[in-house]
């Protein structure tokens, strides 16, 4: 039976308004569809990974799921778009049942792949919606429209956070002969950029998760946070942690060897040399030329900085005294059993990349540094469990 709904994401508006007024207003979040599937992939022990500063690895490794997802996606003739969302140290995408196992079997293979190459092990499962809507859990979707270059799901519901805990329960390592005959497509992944420092020298990165249980209260609740941080930090341009006086390229053939090693699985000298060089020169390119100086200022666009996926997460820049005044905000909040929040406070953002073309089709997944995301769910999965304790 042929999917009668492959364009059910492609043809969502985009919302060009504030995400403030977009959770205002629930009636443009559309319903997914029963016939499409929630597919997560996680880092096992990414905590201890992180511990041990392999970060840079852990993020890597995340980015490159989602390129595995979305070229094979591309190479199909039927042009399918997906909703997907990066974690930091894993990836959650919801897709039709009508390509699940081709992504299932090429995620398998990027598994395997990583296994071999950095020695991560990187779980995959799925969740079939309907499974979700048998459980009179909810999951709506809708577009927000950031700027001219970058458009991004808003998910509401428990839909994701119900998935991922079933998928994480069951999660089981790959099997080799179930995908021999599946293909590694990693093209367009890169990782040039440094670590990227905040444009003023007072400000910090702030990397927050927040969960709001209430599916009845989520808009109101994540709208009221976002207008707390648009009134604290700035509107998205003002807080984005990424600016175009702090992009620098990191020239290092080590920086590139990890790259080639993810990407290609193996060492090989005319990879590293001609990238190394390439990088070089883009280091000049982007100083002195106006087509170099548009393309820095298009990655400030598209640096993928705030996710809403039934959770609220968001990567900032910003000082001190205004770290404080927000957690005055969300510990009044937390008091009132309305959310439980996870921060993380570091010194830069590191970003990893999915370049199509070097126009408009690129995509750059932030974090930061010092454990980023990872380091914020540690906290929040702690007072998870005293939640849980103080209940028993």
């Amino acid at each position: 039976m042929m999917d009668n709904n492959l364009d059910f994401y492609r043809d969502i508006s985009k919302n060009n308004l504030p995400l403030t007024e977009l959770l205002k207003n629930e009636s443009l979040f559309t319903k997914v569809p029963e016939n499409w599937s929630i597919v997560v992939t996680d880092i096992e022990n990414s905590t201890g990974a992180v511990a041990k500063g392999f970060h840079n690895d852990v993020n890597l490794c995340a980015t490159g799921s989602i390129i595995t997802v979305l070229n094979t996606l591309k190479a199909k003739e039927t042009k399918i778009k997906i909703p997907y969302f990066f974690g930091g140290d894993g990836s959650t995408f919801i897709i039709p049942n009508s390509v699940l196992e081709q992504v299932l079997m090429a995620l398998n293979t990027y598994s395997l792949h990583i296994k071999k190459t950095i020695q991560l092990n990187l779980r995959v499962g799925y969740l079939e919606v309907k499974k979700v809507y048998s459980n009179n859990i909810t999951l709506r979707i809708t577009k927000l429209k950031h700027n001219k270059y970058l458009t991004t799901p808003v998910v509401l519901g428990n839909g994701l956070k119900y998935a991922e805990r079933i998928i994480k329960k069951s999660f089981k390592e790959s099997d080799l002969s179930s995908i021999e005959n599946t293909m590694l497509n990693l093209e367009g992944m890169e990782c040039r950029w440094d670590m990227i420092y905040p444009n003023e020298t007072e400000k910090k990165v702030i990397c927050l998760l927040v969960d709001c249980k209430d599916e009845n209260v989520q808009a109101e609740v994540y709208g009221s946070i976002m207008k707390e941080v648009d009134l604290i930090f700035g509107n998205l341009e003002k807080r984005n942690p990424i600016s175009t006086l702090k992009l620098k390229l990191n020239t290092s053939l080590d920086k590139i060897r990890k790259e080639m090693y993810t990407k290609i699985g193996k060492h090989q000298m005319t990879y590293l040399i001609s990238n190394w060089f390439v990088t070089l020169i883009g280091t000049y390119y982007f100083k002195y030329f106006d087509a170099g100086k548009l393309y820095k200022y298009r990655v400030t666009q598209l640096s993928d900085t705030i996710m809403l996926d039934g959770f609220l997460n968001t990567v900032i820049s910003g000082t001190n005294s205004q770290v404080n005044k927000l957690k005055i905000v969300l510990d009044e909040l937390e008091k009132d059993k309305k959310i439980i929040y996870g921060i993380h406070i570091t010194h830069a953002s590191i970003m990893s990349c999915y370049i199509e073309d070097r126009k408009e089709k690129h995509i750059h997944f932030v974090d930061g540094t010092e454990g980023g995301y990872t380091s914020a769910a540690m906290m929040f999965k702690e007072k998870l469990k005293n939640c849980s304790l103080k209940d028993l």
